[in-house]
């Protein structure tokens, strides 16, 4: 294991021994301070770590290719085993990533249910591969449940609201009432408990939020109430810091485009990483870059390159078209890598392990040049935003 202080690698022995020789409180012999030889060389190292609090919150820093995989397969023997076959048989793939329902990580008030996610870990780490979690508050389908049941009384909004898709008025799924302060508290007291539990586990990489996206909701709210959403939203990732000082946490952004500006501002200034649900080449909205209009997210990637983690996600439908409207062109796998690594800058990329699909996400991730990087081809600098990263 090492710490990396931007491209400055220190030897985990050395950080080691000075790390208990000033909590040792320098100790006296004869009367007089006795320091031992690698003190002497060391000492200026270590008031320099300390000084930049670089040993007291490293953050756990393996970026490259992770599978995401499908949800109802999380707790499938027999598909899980797949999963782990493939995950041992191509090295560029790192780990996975796992989404639960907000309802199926807390059964009642204050009672967590993490057995799915200590099952997931224990055997990753026996196979040296990594977890990423992702905690969704949204749903694309009407039947899912989204929320904890008791989130549903008046005192929380009834704790989701129903949208639309834009220009429509049928059902889609449901979105957290986020701009309800009680929602917002329980939602911080679910990740204090994963924090505690999994901050300091070296094979937990990661834990992160679905889309911005809102909606368009069916009822109608008051003008503020989305504001306070996204004030919300920034103020849960804000104590998921806290939480996690030695774990990467991560805001999928997509929409609305007005936010993007100040909102992904503060993810900069408190060191989140930026994701985003789609790799879609050619989408307009999310490219968007002109005078008369708010810039699509892709335009933020370049701007943040080495300064926060970037994560984007490939979903089922970026296998399929260049943009969500199937407007433009169906991609190789080869084209949808290329516009993340390239335009994206992205240090991790999350591949959806579609069915039609994943066997050709695995034939490029065991290219000769991927296969023997162990970034996967992916920029690999620890983020400036990082006091420092351990690996």
């Amino acid at each position: 294991m090492r710490f990396l202080y931007k491209n400055f690698e220190i030897p985990m022995n050395i950080t080691s021994a000075i790390i208990r020789f000033i909590k040792s409180g320098f100790p006296i012999e004869g009367g007089q301070k006795r320091y031992p030889v690698w003190v002497v060389s060391f000492l200026t190292i270590s008031t320099f770590l300390f000084s930049h609090d670089i040993v007291a919150n490293p953050v756990k820093w393996h970026p490259g290719h992770y599978y995401t995989i499908l949800g109802h397969g999380k707790n499938d023997l027999k598909y899980m085993t797949q999963v782990y076959e493939e995950l041992k048989a191509t090295p560029a793939l790192r780990g996975i990533q796992i989404r639960y329902f907000w309802a199926e990580l807390e059964t009642a008030k204050g009672v967590y249910d993490f057995t799915s996610i200590d099952q997931r870990l224990a055997e990753l780490a026996a196979i040296g591969k990594r977890l990423v979690i992702q905690v969704q508050t949204k749903s694309f389908v009407p039947k899912v449940e989204l929320v904890p049941a008791y989130l549903k009384a008046s005192e929380y909004d009834g704790g989701a609201f129903a949208y639309s898709s834009y220009g429509t008025t049928a059902l889609r799924g449901y979105n957290i009432a986020l701009w309800n302060p009680q929602v917002h508290d329980r939602l911080v007291e679910l990740f204090k408990a994963m924090g505690e539990r999994y901050n300091s586990h070296p094979y937990f990489e990661g834990i992160g939020m679905i889309e911005t996206a809102y909606g368009e909701p069916i009822a109608s709210q008051p003008a503020h109430q989305m504001s306070k959403f996204y004030d919300n939203l920034l103020s849960v990732h804000q104590k998921m810091r806290s939480f996690f000082p030695n774990t990467m946490t991560i805001q999928e952004v997509n929409y609305p485009t007005s936010i993007l500006v100040s909102f992904v501002g503060k993810l900069k200034e408190m060191g989140t990483a930026l994701s985003g649900p789609d790799v879609f080449k050619d989408e307009p909205g999310l490219n968007r870059n002109t005078r008369n209009a708010p810039r699509g997210i892709y335009n933020f990637y370049p701007e943040l390159s080495g300064i926060i983690p970037l994560a984007p996600q490939v979903m089922h439908k970026n296998y399929m078209n260049t943009r969500n409207d199937g407007a433009g062109n169906v991609p190789t796998i080869s084209e949808i890598f290329a516009f993340a690594r390239d335009n994206l800058k992205s240090n991790y990329i999350f591949w959806t392990r579609n069915p039609e699909y994943y066997s050709k996400v695995l034939e490029l991730l065991n290219e000769p040049d991927i296969a023997k990087d162990p970034f996967g081809g992916l920029r690999s600098v620890c983020p400036s935003a990082y006091t420092s990263c351990v690996d």
